[in-house]
């Protein structure tokens, strides 16, 4: 295995146009920036011709319509573009960045108000079209962006796209199983080379090998090199690091074995201390605050709305059987602090100690109205009080007995980190079917790993779906009893 074995020529484009790589990187990044502030634009122009014509009986006139679209549209962007955004590897070969967009979007309105507030020009735009603009905006400029991102992501790989160019170093072993795990090539990165520390049939020092390898790296138009060395491996990585610090490119040292555990690792520096952070809280204190606000709302409308129902079925409760309309039993919820959930009573029994018997089928404890609202799920709507005392969120894991939960937390790994968020009225694994009895740890198993799943991959936009679909879907009723 030889270096020039790995030598990829520059992409169709590169060689066609003789463009530096970087600046043909730097022209994507800017049609990525010049697609959103199209979309921006044509969603404010269609929102003020609609309104112009219900109103008017004309398409156009001129109004505050088109400098409201163009500080929106400047706004978006030019936060975008100070964030990063716009870099070509958060387009090929990465995730949507929903999470991002949807911060980016209300953080421009919130600019774009302050300023209009500012200069006393917050009555000159319809109201129609700033309302029109945030709701239907958003959801075209992340369709817009997974467009883009599949484009690409297909491009980079035709050689279309120009992709960092980067060089692997290390020995034979650790870069073969470098490449199996992480596919570099699908992550925006074209391995162009590779610097084999070991190569066979060579014995030279350290030094020569390494001399032999910069000299043929300097003529390879390189972006990156990643030093793939096992970390306790320090002289050979200063080694390595002190061989291509003269080259004009970006030294990173490969993920180490730790790696393979966490998803959301990144560098952390605090005042003059770096350190590696492998992981973080599941949500930042601006998106504990955003699902806060929303399950605050929501919850207090769903309250007042349901106050009819809920006064029906105290009466129907106390009508069918003898006991109180309202079960409250301990559960544990976030960072495993204990509180007591509400719901309508559906059984004979109160259980609220060690040993917790779940509901089976057929169960004689279960009374006749008790069995149709545990089919509907309507015996856990006076958990909404729960969300607005805090202790709940509308979604999230379902909170289990703590008696279950001392049980399984000691036969599944990682099940605690079902508490490292807020419990939920409903869940990613309820709107999948799994619900109901866990008899078996297979069962409880299932449940977890969605739970752990929505938790590390949290959004807005997976709380509205998990909602919907909790209430459309005929999956969220299953095994329920």
């Amino acid at each position: 295995m030889t270096l020039k074995e790995f030598d990829v020529p520059l992409s169709a484009l590169e060689r066609r146009f003789r463009i530096p790589p970087a600046w043909m990187r730097l022209a994507v990044s800017a049609m990525t920036g010049l697609a959103d502030l199209i979309v921006i634009l044509a969603t404010v122009m269609t929102a003020a011709f609609v309104y112009h014509r219900a109103n008017f009986g004309v398409w156009w006139f001129a109004d505050t319509s088109l400098d409201f679209a163009l500080l929106l549209a400047c706004t978006f962007v030019t936060l975008g573009a100070l964030k990063g955004v716009y870099q070509i590897s958060n387009y090929v070969g990465a995730n949507d960045g929903v999470n991002r967009t949807i911060g980016l979007w209300i953080a421009s309105f919130v600019l774009l108000a302050a300023f209009c507030f500012g200069m006393d020009t917050t009555g000159t735009c319809s109201r129609f079209v700033v309302v029109f603009t945030f709701l239907v905006g958003l959801p075209l400029l992340v369709m817009a962006r997974v467009g883009l991102r599949r484009a690409l992501t297909l491009g980079s790989k035709l050689g279309v796209i120009p992709t960092r160019r980067v060089m692997l170093v290390g020995t034979e072993a650790d870069i073969a199983t470098f490449a199996r795990r992480y596919q570099p090539w699908n992550a925006g990165l074209e391995v162009v080379g590779a610097g084999i520390l070991d190569p066979r049939g060579v014995e030279e020092p350290i030094d020569q090998t390494l001399a032999r390898i910069g000299a043929q790296a300097r003529d390879m138009a390189l972006d990156d090199v990643m030093v793939i060395v096992p970390w306790s491996r320090t002289e050979i990585i200063d080694k390595v690091v002190a061989t291509f610090m003269r080259l004009p490119v970006a030294i990173h040292l490969g993920p180490g074995r730790i790696f393979d555990r966490f998803d959301q690792i990144r560098i952390n520096q605090s005042g003059g201390i770096a350190s590696l952070q492998l992981g973080r809280p599941p949500l930042t204190p601006g998106e504990v605050a955003a699902k806060r606000v929303i399950d605050l709302v929501l919850a207090s409308v769903g309250l007042v709305l349901l106050s009819p129902l809920f006064l029906l079925i105290a009466i129907a409760i106390k009508l069918d059987s003898k006991g109180p309309v309202f079960f409250l039993q301990r559960r544990l919820g976030f960072n495993q602090r204990a509180f007591r959930i509400w719901k309508f009573r559906t059984m004979t029994t109160l259980d609220d100690g060690p040993i917790i018997q779940q509901a089976t089928v057929n169960d004689a404890r279960i009374t006749r109205l008790g069995a149709w609202l545990r089919r509907l799920s309507i015996d856990e709507l006076p958990q909404l009080i729960n969300v607005v005392r805090g202790d709940m969120s509308l979604v999230g894991p379902r909170p289990h007995p703590i008696a279950l939960d001392y049980k399984f937390d000691e036969k599944i790994a990682l099940y605690a980190r079902r508490h490292n968020v807020k419990p939920g009225i409903t869940g990613w694994a309820q709107v999948h079917g799994l619900r109901g009895e866990t008899d078996t740890d297979y069962k409880m198993r299932a449940r977890v790993e969605y739970d752990l799943h929505y938790i590390d991959h949290w959004s807005i936009g997976l709380d509205l779906a998990i909602l919907v679909r909790t209430i459309l879907s005929p999956r969220t009723f299953d095994n329920a009893r």
